[in-house]
């Protein structure tokens, strides 16, 4: 194989060009978007078409964009929700909780490490607060029909710059800003905006619409199947976690009891192909899911998978290298304890 196949597309997708673009424009803008001069007026324009574009990408309106620096800014739903369960196929143990709980319900709309999707979506008396994180730009996505109160994204999940991502707030509802200043973004969220990355973002999303309409991300769905079909073909002993479920069409969370996830990552990585072993959201640690435990998979088998994470760039030659290498590689193991 010559050179490397990124299939990490959930903790990171390659930066699209026209975000590229985007950012290149943005970065001529000298004024500050809260100065009055014609520099500040200008920049204070492009944001504003940016806010709109993004409201029109996630089916919202542009006062309900708050534009933050990502989605642990906007809510992170395991710091601030941990009570809740994060078994995402549990929708009847959702729906009890939202019945009995008078506070905020956080839900992941489609899980980062499986794909699986939460559908439908419960009702929460006391509001929904949905991570859309990973289904921007893959999914359907319309926040003004979903019933929720908050919704948050994050550009780089989708083609866009790191560091830039949005905050949706339904009805002008108060929020307390975890940055209090300068009252930009009406008060939501203080400090001089990253016009860079807000720019490059929206660019992000428009495009991320456009391939979702033109249905590119039915052919990656596609890719995938077929991958999966091979892999399990080849060794009976793995399992695709929530292959029987609606998922994400790039996702696929691959556990192969006794083969411990974080080796699969670092032989995969030796022969060309960057997979993970869940979440990239800790920081570079590595343990077993708490996602496959809450969905009744032990320690030992949680600590097995590894997720492979796909996109339109992504060819079918890359994936049946990648699913070449991985087959030979469980071979050597299985040998090895034979």
């Amino acid at each position: 194989m010559s050179g490397r196949a990124y299939l990490d597309w959930n903790a990171t997708a390659p930066l699209r060009p026209e975000a590229r673009a985007a950012m290149a424009v943005a970065c001529d803008l000298v004024g500050n978007p809260s100065s009055v001069h014609a520099e500040g007026r200008a920049a204070k324009m492009a944001m504003e078409r940016a806010r709109d574009e993004v409201a029109e990408a996630l089916g919202a309106r542009a006062e309900e964009v708050v534009f933050t620096s990502g989605a642990t800014e906007g809510a992170s739903v395991l710091a601030q929700f941990a009570d809740v369960t994060v078994d995402p196929t549990a929708h009847d143990a959702l729906q009890a909780h939202a019945r009995g709980a008078g506070g905020l319900l956080a839900v992941g709309l489609a899980n980062g490490e499986t794909g699986i999707v939460t559908d439908p979506l419960p009702d929460a008396p006391g509001g929904l607060f949905v991570d859309a994180v990973q289904a921007v730009g893959r999914l359907p996505i319309a926040f003004g029909w979903s019933g929720a109160a908050f919704a948050i994204a994050s550009g780089h999940k989708l083609g866009g710059p790191k560091g830039a991502g949005v905050l949706l707030v339904k009805d002008a509802r108060h929020i307390a800003p975890l940055l209090p200043g300068g009252g930009q973004e009406k008060g939501r969220r203080s400090g001089t905006e990253n016009l860079i990355g807000i720019l490059g973002m929206a660019a992000a999303m428009k495009a991320a619409l456009a391939d979702l309409a033109s249905g590119l991300w039915d052919q990656v769905a596609d890719r995938r199947d077929r991958m999966e079909a091979r892999l399990l073909d080849a060794v009976p002993g793995a399992i695709v976690v929530g292959r029987d479920r609606p998922r994400l069409p790039n996702t696929t969370c691959l556990l192969r009891p006794g083969w411990k996830g974080e080796t699969q990552v670092m032989q995969m990585d030796l022969a060309g192909f960057a997979v993970s072993a869940g979440s990239a959201c800790s920081s570079g640690k590595v343990r077993a899911s708490r996602v496959l435990k809450a969905m009744g998979h032990s320690e030992a088998d949680a600590a097995s998978a590894i997720r492979i994470s796909t996109g339109p760039s992504v060819t079918e030659a890359q994936l049946t290298q990648f699913t070449d290498a991985w087959i030979a590689a469980e071979a050597r193991i299985r040998a090895r304890a034979a």
